[in-house]
């Protein structure tokens, strides 16, 4: 596997060849028509690029000769230096020796580059002399190349999508085959799929790979947004980064981009306290703001985390009861982490000034959302005076996803593992009727259960979720699934594996039933369908709220 340098280093030299090709077009023009405005603009934007860049990765050599280039096109465009036939052919030479630097990167015994095109450069960068003579006077430099192309190619991420989609097509194809053969009991065949199996798995992972950036072309943006709305909110803040080497899905990261810049807005303005607040409380008076990110497993973590006052829970319960999103004598036993998924409700927000980064009406739904959208979670975790933090759980695709499947009254489900806490199994007698539900205490914590087979097909009118008859068996096979801070148990007839799924959408009408998130094909060829995680849980939730 490839050194994070390495990888650096390749973007860089394909980067540059880039500019070295383009700036061998536009020199040309520039000959015929040294007039042309754009051109030298374009000339000097790839020069001032190629210097920086070269000079932030280390290769020294390559940016002092585009820095003396920059400096000569700095002066033809302002019309301090005339752009003659010896002028031309410098700095032709001058180009092709970026070239050659680019091309020599990885050559030890290179040396260093002709000095007496370096004096030509030096003589048109520092109008040593406006004579032709001097410059006629000077040896030509001269090179003779090959030509090469870059090992690197870009790609519309467009394309990448499409070889995706394609690549879950030929997985759901792969299932059914390896399913046939295991029927068939056909040794040639089983070989055949297995490779077949590998084949596919590898081709995946390469799809999957090309589409992966650094997380921290996301992070590295945020010093400059931290800074301008601290000073906006006259606040110190001191912003701390780490993981910005974790790779993410290139789309997944486009989309969490508006969410994350919410996130740290409401943590400097709600979140962090003003410096004179921070000093009573005996705090540093420059708050402290985290940003990281992490692997784990499937997934990729991104934790936002400040030392500020944290997030008041009563002013939320009581927020909430005005909101009606909870009965005032159900209030009372709403758990904290309960309590906090408040703030997830559409328009819920505890602010009480509109600044211009935030408090107006657009709250932490809108990230909730976004996140919903590509199948990952968000959880907060707060203590009231000590800080707030949000955690982004993320896939690693959004087309692949990694599914728990079981069965319910002989048909085929499936439960995306990112929502998937635990699965258990509890004794029917361990299962409390309160009101229209079932409860459970799973780890000290009371968590609503629900049997899928009455909810799914029992008549709305007829149906007793809470009725602990309608159970069948003694012991329950529970899957316990997590949703904006809320937990829920699912009660299944029959547990099987976990696998790779490539969901795709429902058709109409069924689009229609929010239960379902999409469906996905077995390699038995059997259709399965995949439950909405959010839409089962918030519906639960305000069935034992109301």
């Amino acid at each position: 596997m490839k050194s994070r340098e390495q990888e650096y280093k390749e973007i860089f030299i394909a980067e540059a060849l880039e500019y070295y090709d383009a700036l061998n077009r536009h020199i040309s023009t520039l000959e015929k028509n040294p007039d042309d405005d754009q051109t030298l603009a374009e000339v000097f934007r790839l020069l001032h690029n190629l210097k920086a860049n070269s000079k932030a990765i280390g290769y020294l050599q390559i940016s002092d000769v585009s820095h003396k280039l920059e400096t000569a096109f700095s002066l033809i465009r302002n019309k301090e230096l005339t752009f003659s036939e010896e002028v031309v052919m410098v700095l032709f030479d001058g180009i092709d020796l970026l070239g050659e630097l680019i091309h020599e990167i990885d050559n030890p015994n290179y040396g260093e580059p002709d000095p007496v095109l370096l004096r030509n450069l030096d003589i048109i960068v520092d109008n040593l002399s406006d004579s032709t003579i001097e410059l006629a006077k000077v040896q030509k430099y001269n090179t003779s190349k090959n030509l090469s192309l870059s090992d690197l190619i870009y790609i519309q991420i467009k394309k990448l999508d499409h070889m995706m989609n394609l690549v879950g097509e030929l997985m759901i194809d792969r299932d059914r085959i390896i399913s046939i053969g295991r029927e068939l009991n056909n040794d040639e065949l089983k070989s055949v799929s297995s490779h077949l199996y590998r084949i596919t798995e590898d081709l995946q992972y390469s799809v999957m790979d090309a589409r992966l950036v650094n997380i921290g072309s996301l992070f590295n943006k945020f010093p400059r947004i931290v800074r301008d709305i601290a000073a906006a909110e006259n606040k110190e803040v001191n912003l701390e980064l780490t993981g910005q080497d974790i790779q993410i899905d290139r789309n997944i990261l486009q989309i969490i981009t508006d969410s994350l810049l919410h996130l740290v807005r409401n943590a400097i303005t709600h979140g962090l306290e003003q410096p004179d607040e921070r000093d009573k409380k005996g705090k540093d008076r420059t708050g402290t703001l985290r940003l990281s990110a992490q692997s784990d497993r499937d997934n990729v973590l991104i934790k936002l985390t400040d030392d500020g006052k944290g997030i008041d829970l009563k002013q939320v319960k009581r927020k909430a009861v005005e909101r009606q999103l909870i009965s005032p004598d159900m209030v009372s036993g709403v758990a904290d982490s309960e309590a906090l998924a408040f703030l997830f409700e559409p328009g819920f927000s505890t602010a009480k000034q509109v600044t211009e980064f935030s408090g107006r009406g657009v709250g932490l739904d809108v990230v909730k959302n976004a996140i919903d959208s590509i199948g990952g979670r968000i959880n907060v975790d707060s203590e009231k005076g000590k800080g707030t933090t949000f955690t982004l759980q993320l896939p690693t695709s959004i087309a692949v996803k990694g599914a728990l499947l079981f069965e319910v009254d002989e048909i085929f489900f499936a439960i995306p593992l990112i929502h998937t806490e635990q699965v258990v199994a509890l004794d029917k007698d361990e299962l409390h009727e309160v009101g229209d539900v079932l409860v459970a205490n799973l780890n000290g914590e009371t968590v609503t259960v629900v049997y899928l087979n009455e909810l799914l097909n029992a008549p709305e009118g007829k149906m007793k979720l809470g009725d602990k008859t309608k159970l069948q068996g003694q012991v329950q096979n529970i899957i316990v699934v997590s949703y904006n801070n809320r937990k829920l148990g699912l009660i299944v007839d029959k547990l099987y594996r976990q696998q790779d799924i490539v969901v795709k959408p429902l058709s109409k009408p069924l689009d229609q039933i929010d239960i379902y998130g999409g469906v996905t094909l077995l390699g038995t060829g059997k259709v399965c369908l995949v439950l909405d995680v959010l839409a089962v849980t918030r519906y639960f939730i305000s069935r034992r709220q109301s």
